[in-house]
C-alpha cells in the first residue's frame, strides 16, 4: 500500500454517523520489519495496521495491530490459514506495551510462538488491544472489549491487499493468559458479532475466565499487583463506574504507577514488594472495588463460559498455576461442553504459568493444524458423497 492509499479516512470511521460504522475496517497499513529478537527478523512480511472495532459497551473505537504473512508460499491443502493471535499480558503503557511496537524492536516475549506459527505457513493478525498503540486506556482482561479487537484484526488483515489472503480461507484463534481471555471471548462472540468469520477452531490457554474468582485467588499473594491492573481495566472499559474513587491516596498512586508500566516492570515491582509484604488490595482501598455491586455486575458480564463457541475448541490449564487457577480452565471447558460446544480439555500437569505457555504451544498449534486440514478436506468429502 502506498502512503496515499493508507491515510486515515476519519470521517468514514463512523463516530457520530449512525449506520456508517463498520467494525474491522482497515484504516491504515504501514510496512514494517517484525523482529523475533533485536536484529533477528521474523520470517515474514509485516504491516502495522489500524482498524475499527467496538468497545465493551459497543461504541466505535480504533485499534492497532500487526499482520504477518510468511515469506514462503503456502504449500498445504486449500488456502493459507489466518490465525487471530491474542497475546498475553503486555502491560498498560500505551506505547511500549503494544505488541506492534515490541515486534518492531524484537522485544515481544511471545515471538517464539509467532515464529512457530509462521513456520507452519499461517498468516497472523495480532491485535495490540484497545488503548495499547492507540489513545486511551487498556481494558485489561475485559473480554467484551478484547474479543472484538481479535475478530476485527482478522477482518482488517483480510482487507489488506498486499497480504493476499483468501477471503474464504480457513480461520483460527489462539491465545494464552490474557490472550486466552481475548481468544475465548472472540470464540464466544464470533457467531453473532462476526458471522463473516466462520472459524475452523480455537485454542484457549490458562484464561482468566472469572475475575471475581481471580480476586480471591490473587489477593495477598506476590501476584496481587495484577489486581491493580484489573482495577485499571475496569476503569478503561467502564469509566462511568469511577472505580478509582474507592482507592485511598496510596492506592491511587500505585494505580498511576502501574498504568505506565510494561508487564515486566510491573512484575518486578509487584512481585518484589509482595514477597516482602504480602499485598492485600483492601489495604489500599476505602472499599475494595470488586465488592461494589455495580463493579461486580460488570465483572460477571465479562465472565467466560456463558456462550457456546460455534467451532471446536481446545482449553488448557496448568495444575501448578500460581497466576490463573487451574480449576477455572476445567470449569470453562465443562460449561462450554454443557452448552453443546465441541471441547477438548488439555491438562498440563505440573506446569506453572510461564512453563504452561511453553507446554501449551505445541498441542495448541497441532489442534489448529488438524482443524485447518479438516476444513480443507471437507469440500472434497462433500464432492465424493
Amino acid at each position: 500500500m502506498t502512503a496515499n492509499t493508507n491515510r486515515l479516512d476519519e470521517a468514514a470511521v463512523g463516530a457520530g454517523y449512525p449506520g456508517a460504522f463498520e467494525p474491522g475496517r482497515l484504516l491504515a497499513a504501514e510496512p514494517m520489519t517484525a523482529r523475533m529478537l533485536p536484529g533477528v527478523p521474523l520470517p515474514a512480511r509485516a504491516w502495522r495496521i489500524k482498524y475499527t472495532s467496538t468497545t465493551a459497551t459497543g461504541a466505535p473505537t480504533q485499534v492497532s495491530g500487526t499482520v504477518l504473512v510468511p515469506n514462503t508460499p503456502w504449500r498445504g491443502p486449500g488456502s493459507r490459514p489466518l490465525v487471530g493471535y491474542a497475546v498475553g499480558t503486555q502491560g498498560l503503557a500505551s506505547t511500549v506495551a503494544a505488541a506492534s511496537w515490541q515486534l518492531r524492536f524484537g522485544l515481544e516475549y511471545e515471538s517464539v510462538f509467532l515464529r512457530a506459527a509462521l513456520r507452519r505457513g499461517w498468516a497472523l493478525a495480532i491485535t495490540d488491544y484497545p488503548g495499547l498503540g492507540t489513545p486511551g486506556l487498556h481494558p485489561y482482561v475485559m473480554g467484551r472489549a478484547l474479543g472484538p479487537a481479535v475478530l476485527d484484526s482478522m477482518r482488517a488483515a483480510r482487507r489488506l491487499p498486499e497480504a493476499d489472503l483468501d477471503p474464504d480461507g480457513p480461520l483460527g484463534v489462539y491465545g494464552y493468559s490474557e490472550g486466552g481471555n481475548a481468544a475465548g471471548w472472540a470464540l464466544q462472540l464470533q457467531p453473532d458479532y462476526a458471522p463473516d468469520l466462520p472459524l475452523a477452531g480455537g485454542v484457549v490457554g490458562s484464561a482468566p475466565a472469572d475475575m471475581v474468582d481471580m480476586v480471591k485467588f490473587l489477593d495477598g499473594t506476590p501476584y496481587a499487583f495484577l489486581l491493580f491492573y484489573g482495577v485499571l481495566g475496569i476503569e478503561a472499559a467502564y469509566p462511568e463506574l469511577n472505580v478509582l474513587q474507592h482507592l485511598k491516596p496510596q492506592g491511587r498512586a500505585l494505580a498511576a504507577l502501574f498504568r505506565h508500566t510494561h508487564v515486566a516492570a510491573a512484575a518486578v515491582l509487584g512481585i518484589g514488594a509482595g514477597l516482602v509484604v504480602p499485598t492485600r488490595v483492601s489495604t489500599f482501598c476505602h472499599r475494595p472495588p470488586f465488592d461494589v455491586p455495580e463493579v461486580k455486575a460488570r465483572l460477571l458480564e465479562n465472565r467466560l463460559g456463558g456462550i457456546a463457541p460455534a467451532t471446536p475448541v481446545l482449553v488448557a490449564g496448568g495444575t501448578s498455576e500460581q497466576v490463573i487457577p487451574y480449576p477455572q480452565a476445567v470449569r470453562l471447558a465443562e460449561e462450554w461442553e454443557a452448552l453443546g460446544a465441541d471441547v477438548t480439555m488439555h491438562t498440563m500437569r505440573g506446569r506453572e504459568h510461564i512453563g504452561g505457555a511453553m507446554a501449551f504451544a505445541g498441542p495448541a498449534m497441532r489442534f489448529l493444524s488438524e482443524r485447518f486440514t479438516e476444513e480443507a478436506d471437507a469440500p472434497v468429502l462433500l464432492r465424493g458423497a
